[in-house]
């Protein structure tokens, strides 16, 4: 992409959005940063990550919350982005139990909005993420963007799945380049505080139990910030097409006769809970105080990203181990929060 390309990034004071504004700037693109800025975790940690884009003179702030159909709207009027990156969502598969309401006014209502601003005011590629949460009860490994997805086992991952099939249709309807990114179990610098490895050193290092879901034999495809960057930035400029080969006869998931592809994003190498907990006390220099506990409502016991497509489209697969990217979240995490221990 040429300098000041301008793209929209929704979320941008978010986890990955912050992480992806800045390897934009880096890049001499003009971000057009957009976030609700909401309490779901600590504010502060928002704003940090906000102050830091807000120091590059190539980005733009507009604090809109997504359900605000006339707000978003005016932001793509105004700001005639090429590209839009879409991130922003509510987050978290245990929240959705209890707040079911902010999931359909965020991820449904919200990504609404957005396809009407895209339709409206054409961009040349629209990225939206998605879940690997969105493969529930599968069973077979790794999970394929070729597989069903048809059983979500939360309602955060039911609407990721319609973000999916919503993109879909617009892509159908209005010729609207799309493609949706199924992140594998994001972590590192600045991430979000609700996130197990967050709280797991938040406790260790206060001395404190931390809690060990299902024995701690889960497994997750742990997937570094930079990682999940980098495979979006190779994204971006690559919009597309039509798939001369997709079969209406045997419909392949992933691609369509729209301008229209799924892409996992993940490390392609599971870890188990108590490894991944081992590496971080060892990181951490402290052992951890554990109380194990059942399997959690919506929870699914592994994950595990065939990235093959992506290895294809852009010549990119996460490779970054679980000792390298938590050794940096904690040197971050210490430096960070230090007037706290």
């Amino acid at each position: 992409m040429k300098e000041n390309t301008r793209i929209l990034v929704t979320g941008a004071a978010g986890f990955i959005g912050y992480h992806l504004s800045s390897q934009l700037l880096a890049q001499g693109m003009q971000v057009i940063g957009l976030d609700n800025l909401n309490n779901y975790y600590d504010t502060s940690l928002k704003h940090a990550r906000l102050n830091q884009l807000k120091g590059n003179t190539n980005f733009t702030f507009h604090h809109v919350d997504l359900k605000n159909t006339e707000d978003v709207l005016e932001v793509f009027k105004t700001t005639t982005p090429e590209f839009v990156v879409h991130l922003a969502a509510q987050a978290g598969v245990r929240y959705s139990l209890e707040n079911p309401h902010a999931y359909i006014e965020s991820n449904v209502q919200g990504f609404l909005n957005i396809l009407e601003g895209c339709r409206h005011y054409p961009v040349k590629h629209l990225i939206f993420a998605s879940s690997s949460s969105v493969y529930g009860a599968n069973t077979k490994m790794p999970f394929s963007t070729t597989d069903s997805v048809d059983h979500p086992v939360s309602l955060y991952a039911a609407t990721k799945k319609s973000n999916e099939l919503m993109a879909h249709t617009y892509a159908h309807l209005y010729q609207i380049p799309v493609t949706g990114l199924r992140f594998f179990t994001v972590y590192g610098p600045y991430g979000r505080p609700d996130m197990a490895y967050f709280l797991f050193t938040k406790a260790i290092l206060k001395g404190e139990p931390i809690k060990v879901f299902n024995e701690g034999k889960m497994k997750r495809d742990f997937t570094y910030i930079d990682d999940i960057v980098e495979g979006i930035v190779r994204l971006i400029p690559k919009a597309p097409a039509s798939n001369p080969n997709w079969d209406r006869s045997k419909p392949s998931p992933s691609s369509s006769f729209a301008p229209y592809r799924i892409f996992n994003i993940g490390n392609n190498q599971p870890v188990e809970l108590l490894t991944f907990i081992r590496v971080l006390e060892k990181a951490l220099g402290k052992e951890a105080k554990k109380e194990f506990l059942p399997m959690q409502d919506g929870d699914v016991e592994a994950t595990f990203a065939n990235v093959d497509d992506l290895m294809r489209e852009v010549d990119f697969k996460p490779a970054t181990s679980i000792e390298t990217g938590l050794t940096k979240f904690v040197e971050w995490y210490k430096q960070y929060y230090k007037n706290e221990q």
